[in-house]
């Protein structure tokens, strides 16, 4: 029999040792009863608890709630498992556990590789991982299932922060149980944002209960401070929903205070107006008392571009300047109440541009986000060093940046005014990930980006996308979390590591099988870049036709792989397996409807991706937990029809 000790009094040292008692009965279960108490002296079995708690250093981080020291020293009996925070425990276990050989690959039971064991073996580590934002966030079509999995999926991967974007994440719940390009299969179920707002609480409920950092919101302080609420979102609005009273504190934009184009969430205020700016502060603030569980609390400003007030007072400063008057009312107010949050603050769009003559007065409150939100993503990393040199700002004529170099221009003149930590919040899995059919490519380029924004003192990313980008696999993610854990790790390891787990001993096949999907399936044109005709159409290619006209022996290529593994004794490899079957035929209908697309033959690939959608969409209920219809569908019809429901997943 085991015995594992509780050292220390926190929720994540709680689930930790019950985590760690769960995993080493599935791998030896028939080693007996492994029993879970509370003793602080304990001197025998394991003992988890943080370092301090043993004795053993932890002052050699720079934030000890931030960041994480996870270190073990076991024998095959027992040992020390500890961390210099709650958190860091938890993500010791994991790594622990690690070392005796399972592997998560996809969230859920159905993702874990649980091998057999006789005896544990013994296990010595003491690491700081090399990134201190290791982050996902909600969006695209998100279910209550796919949040509640991430963010249980996440720390077993190495991930530490969880964040829901919007105070009310309607828009997101919506696109899924709305069932957007399936309703002939699922009819809508509308959910009200009573109910998300209590499915939100859960989620934050089983955040604090791992110890994992929470971030929080971003838009939409802007109109709630004006008593519109930011539930209303993207959705197109009558203005019936803005009180007249606060009319005057919306931008001016055109001549007209009111939404923008609109749509609340979009829609600016007037920042040169102090009443107003002091009304957003209030708003913050009296959230970031209401939410002491929030860790980071993002405050963005609209979204969109080009939608800033053309008053006379705010065309005295650019939006950036003004900005940074609104945070430091923020942090005034803050300071007053005596509220310990840490608000982020970014560059994005309009805001892109680092201000002209306005610094804060208080950086030590404020964490800076750099948010590429227009880049492209095929073969983005700069090869000449950070060159580009931006255009100054024009109100309300911006352009929107489409390189990574331009973007990370941008973050150095930010630098130049603020220095303390920054990280960024990428795309990677809200639009770009469906382009790269192979999956490697864009794990390749998540690895690449993660040590190149390490290197530019950017110090980690939070990614906001598809909870659910697990089909056929999820090396994406995967890379993205072991890179961000250890940036020192070897793209190839980690490559090996997943596939190897996931396949088995015919790993290599299927390495080999996805890198010539992405001979077929050419990511370039898929970007956008290949276009032979733009003037026709931005996926008028007849040399892209040609290369998936080879799509029929690749597909069966595919089909006799899953004919020599379709059962396995291990779960997962069974189950990774079923999703390539899956992935198979949503690429040899993908290709159906692109080769049309690509000869100029638009009509008839419109179509034939109505049907496709329909037909696949039967599925949908199966495999949901691994594969976004909702979003994958966007991502087509923007290709084919040019068109999206959810176009700020796309362009």
């Amino acid at each position: 029999m085991l015995s594992i000790y509780k050292c220390s009094d926190a929720s994540a040292v709680d689930f930790a040792a019950e985590e760690l008692k769960r995993y080493i009965r599935m791998m030896m279960p028939e080693a007996g009863q492994v029993t879970v108490c509370y003793k602080k002296d304990a001197v025998d079995g394991f003992r988890i608890g943080l370092l301090s708690e043993f004795g053993l250093p932890d002052s050699d981080v720079e934030d000890s709630y931030m960041d994480e020291i996870l270190y073990a020293d076991c024998s095959e009996k027992g040992g020390i498992i500890a961390g210099n925070n709650p958190r860091a425990v938890l993500l010791s276990v994991y790594e622990y556990l690690r070392a005796q050989g399972i592997r998560w690959l996809y969230p859920g039971v159905d993702g874990e590789y649980i091998p057999d064991r006789e005896s544990l073996s013994p296990v010595s580590f003491r690491i700081k991982p090399s990134c201190r934002y290791r982050a996902f966030a909600n969006a695209a079509a998100a279910s209550q299932q796919s949040s509640m999995a991430m963010i249980d999926f996440l720390p077993k991967i190495g991930m530490n922060t969880f964040m829901f974007e919007f105070r009310i994440p309607t828009h997101y719940t919506d696109s899924h149980y709305n069932h957007l390009h399936n309703q002939k299969n699922r009819p809508a179920e509308p959910v009200t944002p009573r109910t998300i707002l209590a499915w939100k609480r859960s989620c934050e409920s089983e955040v604090d209960r791992r110890g994992l950092m929470f971030h929080d919101v971003g838009h939409g302080f802007c109109i709630d401070a004006f008593g519109i609420d930011s539930c209303l979102s993207w959705y197109k609005s009558d203005e019936c929903h803005i009180p007249e009273n606060m009319r005057q504190y919306l931008a001016e934009v055109n001549g007209h205070r009111g939404f923008f184009d609109g749509v609340p969430i979009n829609t600016n205020f007037c920042m040169s107006n102090t009443t107003a700016r002091k009304m957003v502060a209030r708003c913050v603030a009296d959230y970031a008392a209401n939410h002491e569980n929030v860790d980071l609390l993002h405050v963005w400003l609209a979204d969109g571009i080009n939608n800033h007030c053309e008053c006379e007072e705010c065309k005295k400063k650019i939006p950036s300047d003004w900005y940074i008057d609104m945070l430091n009312d923020i942090d005034e107010e803050m300071t007053a109440r005596e509220l310990p949050a840490k608000i982020v603050f970014l560059s994005y769009v309009d805001i892109a541009w680092a201000p002209e003559c306005t610094e804060l007065k208080n950086p030590d409150r404020f964490v800076f986000m750099l948010a590429p939100f227009t880049r492209k993503y095929y073969d983005s990393i700069p090869k000449n060093g950070i060159n580009a040199i931006n255009p100054p700002y024009k109100r309300n004529k911006i352009f929107l940046a489409k390189t990574l170099e331009e973007y990370l221009a941008f973050y150095n003149d930010w630098r130049k005014t603020f220095h303390g930590p920054a990280f960024a919040f990428e795309y990677h899995f809200c639009w770009a990930d469906f382009r790269d059919f192979s999956k490697l490519g864009m794990a390749k380029l998540i690895y690449d980006e993660v040590r190149l924004y390490k290197s530019m003192d950017i110090d980690g990313i939070v990614e906001d996308g598809d909870l659910r980008p697990f089909l056929p696999n999820g090396i994406q993610l995967y890379t993205l979390a072991r890179t961000l854990f250890d940036t020192e790790i070897s793209f190839e390891d980690i490559i090996k590591d997943y596939f190897s787990h996931l396949y088995g001993k015919d790993y290599e096949r299927f390495i080999a099988f996805f890198e010539r999907i992405g001979e077929v399936f050419d990511w370039k044109y898929f970007s956008e870049l290949a276009s032979e005709n733009p003037r026709i159409c931005k996926f008028y290619s007849p040399s892209a036709a040609k290369k998936l006209s080879a799509y029929g022996p690749l597909i069966e290529e595919g089909r006799e792989l899953v004919r020599e593994h379709f059962n396995s004794e291990i779960r997962v490899q069974t189950v990774g397996v079923r999703l390539l079957s899956h992935y198979l035929d949503l690429l040899e209908k993908t290709a159906e409807v692109m080769i049309k697309k690509a000869e100029g033959k638009d009509k008839e690939a419109a179509e034939l991706l109505d049907a496709f959608k329909d037909e696949f969409g039967k599925r949908e209920c199966e495999i949901e937990p691994y594969f976004n219809h909702c979003c994958y569908f966007n991502f087509l019809d923007y290709v084919v029809v040019g068109n999206s429901s959810n176009i700020d997943f796309l362009e």
